[in-house]
């Protein structure tokens, strides 16, 4: 199955042929006029549409879908999801990634006295595993599952009231995150107190 990636988010009627706002979610919208199909998803539900129409005007994208023709029709879509095979994703820059492939990486802990840029051998600074990145009030927010097994974290930091390991969010920035490498599917935390 192909990589599939959110490029963008459903943000109300335009007009009355059906059309649509869009939000880019890398905040570019050029890779938009490329796009011949494109997924809508609430989560839950899936529908795939041909392209009819993109076009950009005063720094906001329009869409149009074949099968949605009215205005009432594109309400029924508003916050959904637009989703696309990788080949129509936005072009990353360096320092940008794509919210997939960050979903599953290791999180690890290094204060920067250690010299080296991975995990130790034994796993013992491996804090949890990203689950999501998700939008938040000022940016972007890391949703981590934390490990069981990390020593570096007390236990009522690591489990919740049931005995299950907590997941806690962390801004995705540069005061909490170091070196970020997808290929090696690992994140370097900066800080431990940010999981308290």
């Amino acid at each position: 199955m192909t990589e599939q990636f959110v490029v963008g988010i459903v943000r109300g009627p335009h007009g009355i042929t059906g059309e649509f706002k869009v939000e880019s979610t890398s905040g570019e919208y050029a890779h938009f006029a490329d796009m011949e199909e494109v997924t809508l998803t609430d989560g839950t539900s899936s529908k795939l549409f041909p392209v009819e129409e993109t076009r950009e005007a005063s720094g906001i994208l329009y869409m149009k879908l074949a099968g949605i023709s009215t205005p009432e029709e594109a309400a029924k879509y508003n916050r959904w999801q637009i989703v696309v095979p990788r080949r129509y994703a936005h072009q990353l820059q360096p320092g940008e990634w794509y919210i997939e492939d960050l979903k599953g990486c290791s999180v690890w802990y290094e204060d920067g006295t250690a010299g080296n840029s991975a995990p130790a051998a034994s796993g013992e600074d491996v804090v949890g595993t990203v689950t999501n990145v998700m939008e938040g009030g000022s940016g972007y927010l890391v949703e981590i599952l934390l490990s069981e097994s990390c020593r570096l974290l007390p236990e009522n930091v690591k489990k919740n009231k049931k005995g299950m390991c907590r997941k806690v969010f962390v801004p995705f920035n540069k005061e909490f995150f170091g070196t970020v490498d997808v290929e090696k599917q690992r994140m370097q935390l900066m800080h431990l107190w940010i999981l308290e």
